[in-house]
């Protein structure tokens, strides 16, 4: 038999799902326990992976640049510890990994290309 747990991640719709890609930036509000307080803390990257995708396991890997040295967090997306994931940015990619971008230095470590929204004109 289940947990509670897995039943109450099972019980969230996909609808809730935010629709996100791989290259695009988002920002993840992850609920941090520290001692008996709570907070929400953000944490935005460019997203370079993603496994188990639409499954209730599904893992994204975030990658951002402090200091000037790359950081990686992977987070667990039916997690009740991220409260939610918004799409700052979507940069258009050929690839599912991009796991070239941990070898780039500088202002190419984080520079990706725009995603072009195709506007319709009524002619």
């Amino acid at each position: 038999m289940p947990s509670k747990i897995i039943q109450d991640l099972e019980a969230i719709s996909k609808d809730d799902a935010v629709a996100y890609a791989v290259g695009d930036t988002i920002r993840v509000h992850q609920l941090i326990r520290e001692g008996k307080k709570e907070r929400v803390q953000r944490y935005e990257g460019v997203v370079i992976s993603r496994r188990n995708r639409g499954n209730i396991k599904e893992v994204v890997t975030v990658r951002k640049i402090v200091d000037k040295i790359g950081v990686e967090k992977t987070f667990l997306v039916r997690s009740p510890l991220v409260s939610k994931i918004e799409v700052v940015r979507q940069s258009s990619v050929r690839r599912a990994k991009l796991f070239y971008l941990r070898d780039r230095k500088g202002t190419k470590a984080t520079r990706l290309k725009a995603k072009v929204e195709a506007t319709q004109s009524d002619s």
